[in-house]
C-alpha cells in the first residue's frame, strides 16, 4: 500500500474530496482532471499532467476510506497550477519531485514573483519550492535533492518544449 502521504497528496491533486473513495470516482476525478490540464488547454500543462499522472498510478488500485487522510478540502491541483501558470514564462528550472515543484537557476531577479505565487526558499538547497499547505514533516533532518528525488521519483520540465509552447501563446 502507498505512503499515507502519497495517498493524501494525489486526492488533493485530484480534488476527491469523498469520504469514501471507489475506482470508478477516481478515474471521474482523473478524466476531469486530465481535461482540465492538458498541455492543449493550459501553458503549465506538462508540469501538471506529470503531477496528475503520478496522483493516478497512486491512486488507481486504492478504494476505501479517506476521511483520516483526506483532511484538506482545497483543490491542490488549481492552487498548484495557479502557482506554475505564474512562474512558467520565467525561464528557471523547473522539476517536479512527488507533489512538489522545485525551482531553480537564475531565480534572483525573480525572487518577488516567485514569493507571490506561493512558493517558498530552500536555503539549504539553494531552490525555490511549492508544496502542498497542510504538509508536516515527520523527519528532522533535512534531505539532499538526490534522495528526494530518488524517493518521489522526477521530472524536468523540457525546455524546449516549454519555449516552442511560449511562442505559440504569444504568437496567437
Amino acid at each position: 500500500m502507498a505512503n499515507i502521504n502519497l495517498i493524501k497528496d494525489a486526492l488533493s491533486i485530484l480534488n476527491i474530496q469523498s469520504d469514501f473513495v471507489t475506482k470508478d470516482e477516481i478515474k471521474e476525478a482523473y478524466r476531469k482532471a486530465a481535461f482540465k490540464y492538458h498541455p492543449d488547454r493550459n501553458l503549465a500543462g506538462l508540469e501538471m499532467m506529470k503531477l496528475v499522472n503520478v496522483a493516478y498510478e497512486t491512486l488507481k488500485d486504492f478504494e476505501g476510506e479517506t476521511t483520516s487522510i483526506n483532511k484538506n478540502k482545497k483543490d491542490f491541483g488549481e492552487i498548484i497550477n495557479n502557482a506554475l501558470n505564474a512562474i512558467i514564462n520565467l525561464g528557471l528550472e523547473i522539476e517536479v519531485c512527488g507533489a512538489w515543484v522545485w525551482v531553480s537557476g537564475n531565480t534572483k531577479p525573480h525572487k518577488e514573483v516567485l514569493k507571490g505565487a506561493g512558493f517558498l526558499w530552500a536555503p539549504k538547497k539553494l531552490c525555490w519550492y511549492f508544496r502542498p499547505n497542510d504538509y508536516k514533516s515527520h523527519n528532522r533532518s533535512t534531505w539532499p535533492m538526490d534522495q528526494i528525488r530518488n524517493v518521489y521519483g522526477s521530472s524536468e520540465v523540457n525546455k524546449e518544449y516549454r519555449k516552442e509552447e511560449c511562442k505559440q501563446i504569444t504568437n496567437d
